[in-house]
């Protein structure tokens, strides 16, 4: 059983022939129940506080695990964001050795073909050179010809 301090305020003692003073008893009684009244208001006290840091911890534990949890989305994000810019970056280095095969192999087609003309070229120029000199030559036979002719005109 619990004792209050008005169990303490209201109890009362047998009187006995030689037994304790009454006054003293009352006034240790009352100095017990003021103590122990001071005690409950105390621990009350002590109760709501403790109930309101409990709450608080609750508080900054849902805090914390908010802060864990947004730390971890981040994280991931950032892992996200790192991943994809490694594949858009491996993306481009592709496309960019794709354009420049691209680009060498054009090159080479027309370093085949620029060769292709300079041997059509100089065929060209071969049989350019072989008509003019047929075709001096024979401008010379018809002057050697018009010669003998003038020569022979220049007789008779």
């Amino acid at each position: 059983m619990r004792i209050t301090p008005l169990d303490i305020q209201q109890k009362q003692f047998k009187v006995k022939f030689r037994g304790f003073d009454m006054e003293e008893v009352y006034s240790f009684l009352e100095m017990i129940r003021e103590s122990l009244e001071e005690i409950l208001k105390e621990n009350s006290m002590l109760k709501e506080k403790v109930t309101i840091l409990e709450n608080q911890l609750e508080e900054y534990r849902k805090m914390e695990q908010s802060i864990r949890d947004t730390l971890m989305t981040a994280q991931k994000l950032v892992e996200d964001y790192q991943k994809n810019a490694k594949k858009e970056a491996e993306l481009i280095i592709k496309e960019a050795e794709l354009k420049a095969e691209q680009i060498l192999k054009e090159a080479q087609e027309k370093v085949v073909k620029i060769h292709e003309d300079i041997v059509d070229l100089k065929g060209i120029r071969r049989h350019f050179k072989e008509e003019i000199k047929r075709l001096i030559e024979s401008h010379l036979r018809m002057l050697e010809f018009d010669k003998e002719r003038e020569g022979e005109e220049s007789e008779v």
